[in-house]
């Protein structure tokens, strides 16, 4: 019987999709220009749609009648025209507005630009929730400030996130700093993923989420820090042929090339494509150290039906480089500042031939269904490659105030690679007077990994009062002689989750946000420092949310819960130490505002992190699990788009990060945690006049002193830079210039090597 309503209700379904068809057309100014952001609607109905940039609509699964269709738009005199739709064909009805494209500028430079307040995401809570009733605090910088800002390497987007530091890894991948603990970029669309060797190129981005404080229970400890998780989303395809082509000189040799290009490859927009491809050489700005890279990134989107949708990317990633030198001082050197290094800031010790090659393969694929009540099937699968064909890395340790040592390592082939797939089930109920907004998934990981690496010792010791020949690869080489390459075995590791999370609605004013996930790990490693373990966690996550002002202001404050899980640790007695998950508490609360028509976003958050059972090595090199941090802080972010064609964004993060307890080492400042982090922007393009579609903008980084080393010894010294930019854009093409360090600021990062010096950008893009 059950079978039998089924395929009633299956053939009912389909009699009334037959019955029902397609409105689509085109909507252009006077003068023959796109009237991009025009409302399209069925009078007497919900059903609409909004004119894309192209100039075109659709309106889909109409019932078969006769209606009347809308036309309007902020300032234009609202238009109507009749139309009839029939089974299963497709009407077209084109409008002509009588106003001209200039008119309509204004309002749709005050919508492009309200782009760079806007916090909309499903990835960040997994589920269709605003901002304004997510218990969290998150940041998010999307391509339109990026492109103000010429944005050419992907670290310097992560400048406008606020309390945030961008890390580069002597292994040559990135990170960040975030609330006192460094996370790597291991989250692509929402999938684990790595940058730890091959970086990521801005070419493919569509924007990047910081999503703050410990963040297990949707991500996991594979995606996540203690920091948080920064989530790379890259870009779609979408309904209409457009693209543009894009170049790029400046300092220190800077050549790019890139393009985008989007079009449909059927006339019903069932099939869509998208391909973004960029090519860059560049040296550093001292005498050693280049970047060479090159992207091809190719995205299709096919819709078979209105209720499913599958979506495939690639991104292929090659890199030939320097790697960053992670520079390190002796505690009887003499020295207590990097700043007191006594080698030229744009000189080195070693050779240009000490390089590394990194090969990055990507793959994507989302397949999203609309089930039968109201439910959401969203299926990802995802793998990453990275793959090193070489890496050398260099340690230099000065040991007084003019002798250094030199140490270099080889590492390579490296091969590290994740499989992933997630399955998320979506929907809304209500239960009584309460409302559901609901999520449960499960996901699988297993992450493969190999390699081999080996250490010169201390090669050189050079006085740089001397005249001395660089460390080269032959003299490196010569010492990695047969034996000194370890092979590292193989890395296996089998990861299960499970979460399911609830954002009850009280009213349309308080929410709660319920939240828990469990993750059970399977390490099935073998080789020279492997130690096979299973372990499982619960990562629990409460929020509450009251809106003071409805969709304007509200307050939120969460618990969260993030973790690491450890391998067993053979102690030098030989007995061996089970290490339990560590756990990461957060407390947080704070106001969020969205005001002005969502042309101001600002957050205010306070956060108190906790761990109390991190893993510490005493002076007898034992190790205990009995390690205590606390991490506590104020974050503010403000951006805003307070009149047409300006944006304004600022940022200040203050972090406390203590070790508590630890022998020798209490009440010290993490290592690597500026206390003061400040951002900001300003960017202005003119709407009228002489100066009409000319743009200047301006803004810097201040970020405080930090230690190098949990001890307390080392300083890495403050910093603040500033940059600015002019451009003029109109629907055809951009220009762009943007200075970089004015000041010519001196500063070192986190592994303390040098940062750049003043440099330039100019771009051109020519758009279709």
């Amino acid at each position: 019987m059950k079978q039998f309503l089924s395929f009633m209700l299956l053939l009912v379904s389909m009699h009334a999709l037959a019955q029902t068809g397609t409105i689509r057309g085109n909507v252009t100014t006077s003068d023959g220009k796109p009237a991009e952001f025009v409302n399209i609607v069925l009078e007497k109905t919900s059903r609409g749609a909004v004119v894309n940039e192209a100039g075109n609509y659709a309106v889909n699964k109409v019932p078969a009648g006769s209606y009347t269709l809308v036309a309007s738009f902020a300032g234009l005199v609202t238009q109507k025209k009749e139309v009839t739709v029939s089974a299963l064909e497709v009407s077209t009805v084109d409008f002509i507005l009588a106003e001209d494209n200039r008119q309509l500028q204004e309002v749709i430079v005050r919508s492009s630009a309200g782009r760079v307040t806007d916090k909309s995401s499903d990835m960040v809570a997994r589920m269709p929730i605003s901002n304004l009733q997510n218990p969290q605090a998150f940041n998010i910088v999307g391509k339109e400030l990026m492109k103000q800002q010429n944005v050419v390497a992907i670290t310097d987007a992560f400048k406008n996130a606020p309390g945030v530091v961008a890390a580069l890894y002597p292994s040559g991948g990135i990170g960040a700093l975030s609330r006192g603990f460094s996370t790597g970029i291991d989250a692509r669309n929402g999938l684990q993923t790595t940058s730890g060797r091959g970086s990521a190129d801005v070419a493919n981005i569509e924007r990047i989420e910081f999503i703050k404080g410990p963040s297990g229970t949707l991500f996991g400890a594979g995606s996540s820090s203690f920091g948080g998780v920064v989530n790379l989303v890259t870009k779609k395809p979408f309904e209409t042929f457009k693209g543009s082509v894009d170049l790029s000189v400046g300092s220190f040799g800077l050549g790019r090339i890139s393009a985008d290009v989007n079009t449909p490859l059927k006339s019903d927009n069932s099939l869509l494509l998208r391909v973004n491809t960029a090519l860059q050489r560049q040296d550093a700005y001292n005498e050693r150290g280049f970047y060479n890279s090159s992207l091809f990134a190719p995205s299709i989107l096919y819709k078979p039906t209105d209720r499913l949708s599958v979506l495939v990317d690639a991104e292929i990633y090659s890199v030939n480089s320097v790697r960053p030198t992670y520079v390190r001082i002796a505690e009887d050197a003499g020295i207590r500042s990097y700043a007191d290094i006594p080698l030229d800031y744009k000189k080195s010790l070693l050779d240009n031939d000490l390089d590394a090659k990194t090969n990055t393969v990507k793959f994507f694929g989302e397949a999203r269904y609309r089930m039968n009540g109201g439910w959401t099937s969203t299926t990802n699968v995802s793998y990453v490659n990275e793959f090193t064909e070489r890496s050398y890395q260099d340690y230099p340790v000065w040991i007084s105030p003019t002798k250094v040592t030199i140490d270099v390592s080889r590492y390579g082939p490296v091969s590290n690679t994740y499989a992933n797939l997630q399955q998320n089930f979506n929907t809304t109920f209500n239960t009584g007077p309460l409302k559901h907004t609901f999520l449960t998934g499960l996901n699988l990981n297993q992450f493969l990994g190999r390699g081999e690496s080996g250490g010169t010792g201390i090669i050189r010791t050079l006085d740089v009062r001397d005249n001395n020949l660089k460390v080269d690869r032959i003299l490196v080489d010569s010492a990695l002689v047969p034996g000194t390459m370890l092979n590292w075995g193989r890395s296996n590791t089998l990861t299960y989750g499970a979460y399911v999370s609830d954002v009850i609605s009280f009213n349309d004013r308080l929410f709660a946000m319920l939240s828990l996930r469990y993750e059970y790990i399977e390490d099935k490693s073998v080789g020279p420092w492997a130690s096979p373990y299973t372990q499982s966690s619960f990562s629990p996550k409460l929020g509450l949310v009251y809106q003071v002002v409805k969709d304007k202001v509200s307050l939120f404050a969460n618990y969260m819960n993030g973790y690491q899980n450890y391998p067993p640790i053979v102690q030098p007695n030989g007995s061996t130490l089970q290490v339990k998950p560590i756990y990461a508490i957060q407390y947080e609360g704070g106001i969020k505002a969205e005001l002005l028509d969502k042309k101001v976003n600002t957050t205010l958050s306070y956060y108190y992190i906790d761990i109390d059972n991190a893993v510490r090595y005493g002076n007898n090199s034992f190790a205990f699990q009995d390690g205590k941090q606390v991490s506590k802080g104020i974050e503010w972010d403000f951006s805003a788009n307070p009149a047409p064609g300006m944006t304004v964004i600022l940022g200040y993060g203050y972090n406390d990060n203590r070790i508590l307890g630890a022998e020798n080492l209490d009440r010290n400042i993490s290592n690597n945690s500026p206390q003061h982090i400040a951002n900001y922007w300003l960017n202005y393009q003119f709407q009228t006049g002489a100066l009409r579609n000319f743009g200047l903008g301006a803004g810097g980084n201040y970020v405080s002193d930090a230690y190098f080393d949990d001890t307390n010894l080392f300083l890495l010294p403050s910093y603040h830079i500033v940059n600015a930019s002019a451009f003029y854009e109109n629907q055809k093409f951009r220009i762009g210039f943007k200075l970089n360090n004015i000041n010519n600021q001196k500063s070192w990062g986190f592994w303390g090597a040098p940062n750049p010096t003043r440099n330039f950008v100019t771009s051109v893009s020519f758009k279709f």
